[in-house]
């Protein structure tokens, strides 16, 4: 399981402000339910224009329902001015911190406030910016640029975590490698041709990475994975423990375990599972 504080626990356990306000000021929409999160944000202002309620509808995780609570509970009382200077670093805080693979969570609640401040606001809402660098999840090279400066990223993992972007097929690696590089004053550098792997080395690689990267990731949750077989460029495996009954068994096979043997071991690599 993942390491959460009792404050995050308490938030998800116990949410404050589950709803909708049929007749809010501010609607924020953030998040698809095709990338696993979404999240919806409800404002109603006094006369005063000072929050006086906030509603939100999630779907998704702890940390995204704890991250929703909190957040509504952070902005009410304040105006409009203030409530555009919350951070998600200050969502994550007033939680006592997130698990570093859950602060998009936070992202997405400051998202959704930007959102349903900018419709109060009465502004047009703005088609995403930049050009689209990872295609699984719809992340902009502006919105990666944006969270490495705010949150200090300095890898693709650091990026995953807070916008996700990376976190599907791995292709646009590379790119945001060169975002964070351009960003952090690196100079790119120039790629080697890849190495040609025989299976022998691939099968190796593939162990390797399961054993190092892939199964204590799975086994904090209760699962586990072992590898079958392997065919031209096929990895068969078998999920175990929690992974093998979980609803979202093809998310992580796809999304988790093909994207690390394909960053560890090779770009061409498939996972497919078989069952006993």
């Amino acid at each position: 399981m993942w390491e959460y504080t009792d404050k995050v626990k308490e938030h998800f356990l116990n949410p404050r402000n589950v709803g909708v306000i049929d007749d809010a000021d501010g609607v924020g929409e953030v998040g698809s339910l095709a990338c696993g999160d979404a999240l919806t944000l409800y404002l109603k202002l006094d006369e005063d224009k000072r929050i006086k309620d906030a509603k939100f509808q999630t779907f998704g995780c702890a940390s995204a329902i704890a991250s929703s609570s909190a957040l509504t509970e952070m902005i009410k009382g304040l105006s409009l001015d203030e409530a555009q200077k919350i951070t998600n670093d200050d969502i994550a805080d007033y939680l006592g911190g997130l698990p570093k693979e859950k602060m998009h969570c936070s992202v997405m609640g400051r998202d959704a406030l930007e959102k349903a401040i900018s419709y109060y606001l009465g502004e047009t809402e703005k088609k995403a910016e930049g050009q689209i660098v990872c295609e699984c999840f719809g992340v902009t090279d502006l919105e990666i640029e944006r969270a490495v400066r705010e949150n200090n990223l300095t890898t693709i993992e650091d990026v995953t975590d807070y916008v996700k972007a990376g976190g599907g097929c791995g292709n646009c690696h590379d790119k945001i490698q060169e975002i964070i590089d351009s960003i952090l004053g690196k100079e790119t550098p120039v790629k080697k041709k890849p190495r040609q792997l025989t299976n022998i080395q691939k099968i190796k690689l593939i162990e390797e990475t399961l054993e190092r990267e892939i199964k204590p990731a799975l086994k904090k949750d209760g699962g586990n994975i072992e590898l079958i077989d392997f065919d031209s460029n096929t990895v068969f495996v078998e999920l175990r423990g929690t992974c093998a009954t979980c609803a979202m068994s093809q998310l992580t096979l796809k999304n988790y375990v093909e994207s690390k043997l394909r960053e560890f071991v090779d770009k061409d690599l498939v996972v497919e599972e078989v069952t006993s």
